[in-house]
């Protein structure tokens, strides 16, 4: 394997797609190497013993187990696999389970070549990749005063959060230790009744702590 390859999966029960988009991917994009597909979430979790890719493109609707339970199940084998979502309108009641389970991004699949490849370079990254608008989606409490249940440095270190910084690079800026940051996270987290990042960033731009 090449150095600057990324291997991937594509698990989704629907034939012709899940080869349209390999197919694509091996055509448009040189640095990236499918290693296999599979057609369930059961097939997916037995393939991962002959190699486990970079980044898995995972439909989230699937018949017997679906992408959240085999998302939640590899990840308790392979705490490091990326996994992305792959969704279609109208199934935005799942975008907080694939979250919860451990997905770090979502496609819609109606996405072009260039947006998919895009994602799997950010995921690849370390980037977490929600759209603007499935995070609102996620957002049920009402809008708060900016200044009303955060202090200024936890105001400080949402706006870095935001901007997609880990807690490493938020402690350089600040002038703090990562342990720090990370307390000052789990107090964010606990205060907004966030359950992760993703909901954190959604809850963030509902009450105009960034821009949308």
């Amino acid at each position: 394997m090449k150095s600057d390859e990324i291997t991937l999966a594509v698990v989704d029960d629907h034939k012709l797609f899940r080869e349209g988009l390999v197919s694509l991917l091996r055509k448009n994009t040189p640095q990236f190497r499918v290693l296999w597909e599979a057609s369930s979430g059961t097939e997916f979790l037995q393939k991962l013993d002959s190699g486990v890719p970079d980044v898995v493109l995972m439909d989230i609707s699937m018949p017997g187990m679906d992408g959240i339970e085999a998302t939640s199940r590899a990840l308790a084998l392979y705490g490091s696999l990326r996994i992305v979502a792959l969704s279609m309108y109208g199934e935005q009641e799942y975008y907080l389970k694939m979250i919860q389970a451990g997905a770090k991004g979502f496609l819609r699949k109606d996405s072009d070549i260039d947006e998919v490849s895009q994602t799997i370079l950010r995921v690849m990254a370390g980037e977490n990749c929600f759209s603007n608008e499935m995070l609102l989606s996620l957002v049920t409490q009402p809008p708060l005063l900016r200044d009303e249940i955060l202090s200024e440095r936890e105001i400080q270190i949402v706006e870095l959060i935001c901007a997609g910084l880990p807690a490493g690079e938020i402690a350089e800026k600040l002038f703090l230790s990562k342990r720090t940051v990370e307390k000052h996270r789990a107090n964010i987290l606990e205060k907004t009744r966030c359950r992760n990042t993703a909901n954190l960033v959604a809850w963030a731009m509902r009450n105009n702590y960034v821009k949308s």
